[in-house]
């Protein structure tokens, strides 16, 4: 059969479909003239009968080059590194705040969520949001950290404020937490860093020890009980929205904070644990006093609903200009019971648990709330002082008989009051 470089004129049947491929057949030569029979078929990718031909007549080039006995060179595909995966498409602030608050949605507080969504729909994606994520850099940050702090708050009401330096704090501190799960999704290589602006110490109002007496005074009725109850217990608003008698032992003088009422959601403390506070006898009394059948509630409308933090401004005001005092809110109850506890002498380690503080740096804000306390302390050194002791003319001479003789490590330890009692 004759090649297909040999025709003259008719192009040589060498090339036919065979078991559904297009395959040659054919006789080549060797360059020394000797012949020999190569076969081949088209590659499925390309299975046509011109592509047959033309690697017929590369295959019998490749042969005029060899001599009888020597082997064709393999055709080896070029080795190429493997193909890296494709990127994953880094998406913009925008496109993934919502991710990142549906995943804080799964094991965070309903209240909390909120907030963080306020925070995004108000300032994080309106500066940030065309951004993508690799793109939120080190001077991004401290652009958006200096537009924030030029930025006037929403609840501005009397005059014009800026966002306070807590709020630009919590707001870099949802940026940073949604830069953290996109790292651990892969989307970014590394978090950028954050110069975190220092919060000074916040400054808060309490009553004092005569004035929460004047304030309970000046309430009527069930909200008597209920401001009561708050400056004895240091209870959170929504914790005392959320009370049921069921968490009311009144027999062993304890109440059972187990769920707090925040923005219309029942959940947990803020601390998210349960915590006991014992009661005194004055608030035994009066809870006695106050129970009723409207409700499971503690504190509830006529009808035995949960009450709204709304419903509190006014009995709180009219109980304040009854007994003359300043303008404050709910809050400032925790903060009395803990004054009065820290200006007792109560431990600070007690008052965090009465609290249910996560932390016992929350707690050391009240160490020095009452000035007299640390002036107390100092007056303390008055009764170290040791006692005068009169010249004696006779030093040098042999002490007298009568005279009991002080013994040596008094004498050393002088500065040390013998009615302190010993340090371990």
């Amino acid at each position: 059969m004759q090649s297909a470089h040999d025709w003259k004129g008719t192009e040589a049947m060498t090339v036919d479909r065979d078991r559904g491929r297009w395959r040659y057949r054919t006789t080549a030569y060797y360059a020394d003239g000797t012949s020999v029979r190569i076969t081949g078929s088209a590659p499925r990718y390309e299975d046509t009968r011109q592509k047959a031909l033309n690697m017929e007549r590369e295959h019998c080039e490749r042969m005029r080059t060899l001599l009888p006995g020597q082997e064709e060179p393999t055709q080896h595909t070029p080795i190429t590194a493997p193909a890296e995966p494709p990127k994953p498409l880094v998406p913009t602030v925008q496109e993934f705040h919502g991710v990142y608050l549906d995943a804080e949605r799964l094991g965070g507080k309903p209240s909390t969520i909120k907030n963080k969504a306020c925070d995004f729909r108000n300032h994080i994606v309106p500066r940030l949001g065309d951004l993508r994520l690799d793109e939120v850099t080190y001077a991004v940050i401290e652009d958006f950290k200096i537009g924030l702090a030029r930025t006037q708050s929403a609840n501005t009401v009397h005059k014009v404020r800026l966002l306070s330096p807590k709020t630009i704090h919590n707001i870099l501190v949802h940026v940073s937490d949604m830069l953290g799960v996109a790292r651990k999704r892969g989307l970014i290589a590394a978090m950028p860093e954050i110069d975190w602006i220092k919060i000074p110490p916040q400054e808060f109002d309490f009553l004092d020890f005569e004035e929460a007496e004047r304030l309970i005074a000046g309430a009527e009725g069930e909200w008597r009980t209920m401001m009561l109850v708050a400056t004895r217990t240091g209870m959170r608003m929504g914790e005392l929205l959320g009370l049921r008698w069921e968490d009311v032992d009144l027999s062993a003088g304890r109440i059972n904070v187990r769920q707090s009422y925040v923005q219309g959601v029942f959940g947990l403390p803020k601390s998210g644990k349960s915590r006991e506070i014992p009661l005194g006898d004055e608030v035994i009394e009066a809870l006695r006093a106050h129970r009723h059948e409207r409700g499971s509630f503690v504190f509830c409308d006529a009808g035995g609903n949960v009450l709204t933090a709304g419903r509190l401004a006014w009995p709180l005001k009219r109980a304040l200009k009854r007994a003359g005092l300043r303008e404050i809110g709910w809050h400032v109850c925790r903060h009395t019971f803990a004054s009065h506890l820290a200006m007792r002498g109560v431990p600070l380690k007690a008052i965090q648990e009465l609290l249910g503080h996560a932390s016992i740096v929350t707690t050391m804000r009240y160490a020095h709330l009452a000035p007299h306390v640390a002036r107390d302390a100092v007056r303390l050194l008055d009764r170290m002082r040791p006692p005068a002791v009169p010249p004696n003319p006779t030093a040098n001479s042999a002490p007298s008989s009568s005279a009991p003789a002080i013994p040596a490590r008094v004498a050393k330890d002088w500065r040390k009051s013998p009615d302190d009692a010993a340090t371990n």
